[in-house]
């Protein structure tokens, strides 16, 4: 068994609970962001890495046994801060996606199969997207976008409009300085709201669904 830290370093669980030495892999410039997931459909867990400075996304391939396969790049926005992947149009491909703090964009990486994506759609947000959630917050069975604006002070929501395009953001204002996001339901009403983390104000907003 296996299991990943935030550092990008990889580490196996020996049998008492104890950890092996480190395998490193080597990713873009900065990796900021980290999501693992299967991407090509072998039931074995891959990563995905955000590199901010490289302006890239990084996929690397489980080969089955603990290791992966030397990363592959694709391109992103500019200073990618965050990434997510989730399918995004119903083909049961795990897509990437990515909020770009410095193009004030988010990034779409269709899955093309096998593990290879296409190149990048971008969406406009408010200011520095810093972080994303990608979850069906109108019960469509369609996964939505939502990025916290952390200039702006605003929560984005892009509504995917099917086969993994997204319409124009709707902007919600929050504290300032939104740095996190999360999207559940906390009032028991079957609907998904929004809880976002404001560094400057010290606070949380609770955005509760209508």
């Amino acid at each position: 068994m296996s299991t990943l830290c935030e550092e990008k370093h990889l580490y196996l669980i020996a049998c008492n609970s104890t950890f092996l030495t480190q395998i490193t892999y080597a990713t873009g410039s900065a990796p900021r962001s980290i999501a693992v997931v299967d991407v090509n459909n072998d039931n074995k867990s891959d990563i995905i890495v955000g590199n901010d400075v490289s302006n890239s996304v990084s996929v690397l391939l489980n080969n089955g046994n603990g290791t992966f396969l030397t990363q592959t790049t694709y391109a992103a926005g500019i200073y990618p801060y965050s990434v997510a992947v989730v399918d995004v149009n119903s083909d049961n491909k795990p897509d990437i996606i990515v909020a770009n703090d410095g193009s004030h964009t988010v990034s779409v990486l269709l899955n093309s199969g096998s593990g290879t994506f296409l190149t990048q759609t971008t969406y406009a947000t408010g200011n520095n997207p810093i972080s994303v959630a990608v979850v069906d917050v109108n019960s469509d069975n369609k996964p939505d976008i939502i990025v916290a604006n952390y200039v702006s002070n605003t929560v984005g929501i892009l509504l995917n409009s099917g086969s993994g395009t997204f319409l124009t953001q709707t902007a919600y204002p929050v504290g300032s300085y939104p740095r996190s996001v999360a999207v559940v339901d906390v009032n028991n009403d079957n609907k998904l709201d929004i809880i976002v983390a404001n560094v400057n104000s010290n606070t949380v907003s609770v955005l509760l669904k209508c």
